[in-house]
């Protein structure tokens, strides 16, 4: 699969979180409303540790502009929850994606998220047929841009709970 773009944002770049970065990370927020569509970074972070810990692969990045710290995205692969339908397990999967209050409505997301596609195009922890997210139904900004991109809305919920989310899949062959 070939990915052909041309940046925005000359400057953007992903870099692994890491004990040197983890605090430029800690802090970043999304907007008031939009609390509800994501996890805070802290606690992206935890569960990152909890799932390495299980020997699951998780890949944590901080999104910069030049030297200053945007974003935060994660990703897994292969990791099976319970509840989840078969299209989100046995991939990889952008577990979350967020771009600080301060510095969003400039196109960094979509950088970001084209950097992140070339990225999981290396198939860092083995091959995959699919690359999966979810988002809540209510956050109309998060689904354009991943159909933008090609994932495509299963009709289907990441979980069986009230708090259920959206999943969408790109394929990747």
């Amino acid at each position: 699969m070939e990915h052909v773009y041309e940046l925005k944002n000359k400057n953007i770049r992903l870099e692994k979180v890491d004990p040197d970065n983890f605090d430029d990370l800690y802090d970043l927020e999304v907007t008031e409303p939009q609390k509800n569509f994501v996890a805070p970074n802290r606690y992206s972070m935890a569960e990152a540790y909890a799932h390495l810990s299980n020997g699951d692969f998780v890949q944590c990045f901080g999104i910069y502009d030049g030297e200053t710290p945007v974003g935060f995205t994660m990703i897994g692969h292969d990791i099976e929850e319970e509840g989840s339908p078969e299209s989100v397990n046995k991939c990889y999967l952008l577990w979350r994606f967020m771009i600080d209050q301060r510095y969003q409505g400039k196109g960094l997301g979509r950088d970001a998220l084209h950097l992140l596609l070339d990225w999981v195009l290396t198939f860092p922890d083995g091959p995959s047929e699919r690359f999966s997210t979810s988002y809540e139904p209510e956050n109309e900004v998060a689904k354009h841009l991943y159909t933008s991109f090609g994932f495509i809305p299963t009709g289907e919920k990441d979980c069986d709970d009230e708090d259920a989310e959206d999943v969408a899949v790109m394929p990747l062959n």
